[in-house]
């Protein structure tokens, strides 16, 4: 029997969850794939074959060419004895080692590399044309494969070293959680948008940019930890910060560290993981490079880049410092993420509670604030500068954002007051008294009723207040004209945008505004923009695939059966293959020829009987089945 016929008749055969595996992890194109013949056809393509071996390493790349160099099926024992020889010059072979290559045989069995007949394994005829055509092409031979010794150990990082691995990286991982914390509340203020081509808006890359203070290049690296870890999410082309990454700002230093490197070791794919998790505590760069090129003759470029693309990471959060395993690191890449945030927490600055109030209305922090505290502390002031000594300024606008929250006098004064080392300096009083006393001299509310002045005017929300002066000034104001303010009566100014983006534009623009109900009672706001990242799943095409072969064209179980048979002999003939062919006679019995399809039509089967040596033609109602000579 063809190996077409073979693969697809096996491929029939597999539950969905197998068969979806394996048509994932072969990376196949599904394009133009109408029955099970045609996947088969494309498992065995040559190309699809070589790109699925490079992607394999050396011991299993050596237990496949071992099967496919004998001359008939072959079991894992004979396997390993093989193996065994061609490496130290003894057919002796213990446990361990038989583990392993039955192991390795039922991974390329799943990827259905190899078929497996009883306790017996074949390789398709494809793979064994790829491997005999490998030396032509400058790859190593199967006896090269079978042979090969690793290069040396990689150098274990040592002592005086470590030491300043772990400052690099205890500086590089609190870079990138201030960085990464900038971004969710920047995000948490106004989203970013997503082109359609990929990559952020420019505006919004430079503003996110500034608030971070990096390179506007750093930024969709930092953006991609951050999607990595759950703590945003892209909602309508929308970057916009997700529930976990607000209870993300409210954590530890130390813990937000943790959970970004958690993230990041969560979501390595497992040949990285267990490349680099034996390597925890040595030296990478050059040796690590050596060793994925002759772990994987065939495709040590392309493991290559994966690693570094996975570890490009891990150098931006402190894992590794200078392409080596920091101490926190050695920790992450051996699963333990509770001792690796205790170990960091003890490398990275102490949190404090404590900040110094000046005269020019600006606050600076000795240290990295404490959650509570830096949250607090955003709510009425502005961030100019974070590092280890963060800068904030109080303002107009600040302050009546935080009134806008709920805040009043009284509070803002106690808060401070309990957090400043320096009292609270009598310009910041002064501050504080004005826009308490100010705040809700303008009023803005939903526009519910539509009233005489809105007939050719649809207004969603309102402006009123008792000077008339201030509300003739906000009508005017060039900086206020995207609102489409149209003043109405001397106390009263309409706007067709909701009431909440008028109430943020005036707050910005420092006009003591307050945002009120429809009974006029002042309410608090806060300008928080979050996703809960319900998106609706995809429909996933390898399963959508599965679904129509086994469906097929609509047709009913007869149909199908018949449809099936034709496949199979047609593929018999263009391979010129012997069959099986179980022939129901007129009394029931049953009679099984040894036949080689030659042509088909006219719902006749045309072929040769090897047994007779005669040309038989069989009417296609009068085949029960079809199998491989036995």
């Amino acid at each position: 029997m063809s190996n077409t016929l073979s693969l697809a008749t096996r491929l029939r055969s597999m539950d969905d969850a197998d068969l979806a595996a394996a048509v994932r992890s072969r990376g196949l194109s599904i394009t133009g794939i109408k029955d099970f013949f045609d996947l088969a056809e494309a498992f065995l393509d040559p190309a699809s074959v070589q790109q699925m071996l490079t992607r394999l390493e050396r011991d299993t790349l050596a237990v496949i060419g071992t099967i496919a160099e004998s001359e008939r099926p072959i079991g894992a024992a004979d396997v390993a004895a093989r193996l065994t020889a061609a490496g130290n010059g003894t057919a002796d072979i213990d446990t361990a080692t038989l583990e392993s290559v039955a192991s390795r045989i039922a991974f390329a069995v799943d990827l259905l590399i190899l078929e497996q007949e009883s306790d017996h394994y074949t390789a398709y005829d494809s793979v064994r044309d790829r491997l005999k055509a490998w030396p032509s092409i400058g790859l190593p031979s199967i006896a090269e494969l079978a042979a090969g010794s690793p290069p040396a150990a990689l150098e274990p990082v040592p002592d005086v070293d470590r030491r300043f691995i772990d400052r690099l990286a205890a500086e590089r991982a609190f870079a990138a959680t201030t960085a990464i914390t900038e971004l969710l509340t920047e995000l948490e203020r106004e989203p970013a948008r997503e082109l359609a081509r990929g990559g952020l808006a420019l505006p919004d890359g430079k503003r996110l940019s500034g608030a971070m203070a990096v390179e506007l290049d750093a930024v969709a690296e930092f953006l991609a930890v951050a999607d990595q870890s759950g703590l945003v999410a892209l909602d309508a082309a929308t970057w916009m910060i997700t529930d976990r990454g607000g209870s993300w700002l409210l954590e530890s230093t130390g813990e937000r560290w943790a959970s970004l490197a958690g993230a990041w070791f969560d979501q390595l794919p497992g040949d990285i993981r267990a490349l680099l998790s034996e390597r925890s505590t040595s030296l990478w760069g050059a040796g690590l490079r050596s060793y994925i090129d002759w772990l994987y003759p065939a495709g040590g470029g392309w493991m290559d880049e994966r690693a570094s693309a996975n570890t490009r990471h891990a150098e931006l959060l402190g894992i590794t410092a200078n392409q080596a395993p920091s101490t926190p690191g050695t920790f992450v890449l051996s699963g333990r993420i509770d001792a690796a945030e205790e170990t960091i927490s003890t490398l990275l600055p102490p949190e404090v509670e404590q900040v110094y109030l000046q005269h020019d209305l600006s606050v600076v922090a000795p240290g990295p604030l404490t959650p509570r505290v830096d949250a607090r502390l955003r709510s009425l002031a502005d961030v100019e500068s974070r590092a280890l000594a963060s800068s904030y300024r109080i303002s107009v606008s600040s302050v009546n954002r935080a009134m806008a929250a709920g805040e009043t006098a009284e509070s803002l004064l106690e808060f401070l007051s309990s957090v400043s080392l320096t009292g609270i300096p009598q310009p910041l009083a002064y501050l504080i008294a004005e826009v308490s006393q100010r705040y809700g001299l303008i009023r803005v509310g939903e526009q519910l009723e539509p009233g005489p002045e809105q007939l050719e005017f649809e207004a969603h929300s309102y402006l009123r207040s008792e000077d008339a002066g201030l509300l003739a000034a906000i009508a005017v104001d060039q900086n206020l004209a995207s609102l489409g303010l149209k003043r109405v009566a001397a106390d009263r100014v309409l706007s067709r945008l909701p009431f909440d983006v008028v109430f943020w534009a005036l707050s910005e623009a420092r006009y003591p505004v307050a945002a009120e109900n429809a009974d006029g009672e002042i309410i608090a706001l806060r300008r928080r923009h979050s996703t809960r990242v319900a998106l609706a799943p995809a429909i996933d095409p390898v399963d959508a695939l599965i679904e129509r072969l086994r469906l097929g064209s609509g047709m009913d179980a007869a149909e199908t059966g018949q449809a099936w048979l034709v496949r199979q002999l047609e593929t018999a003939i263009r391979a010129h293959a012997a069959l099986t062919v179980s022939i129901t006679m007129p009394n029931g019995t049953v009679i099984d020829y040894q036949l080689e399809p030659t042509s088909l039509g006219g719902g006749r089967l045309r072929a040769r009987d090897r047994k007779s040596a005669i040309e038989r033609t069989l009417p296609l109602s009068s085949i029960a089945s079809v199998g491989p000579v036995s």
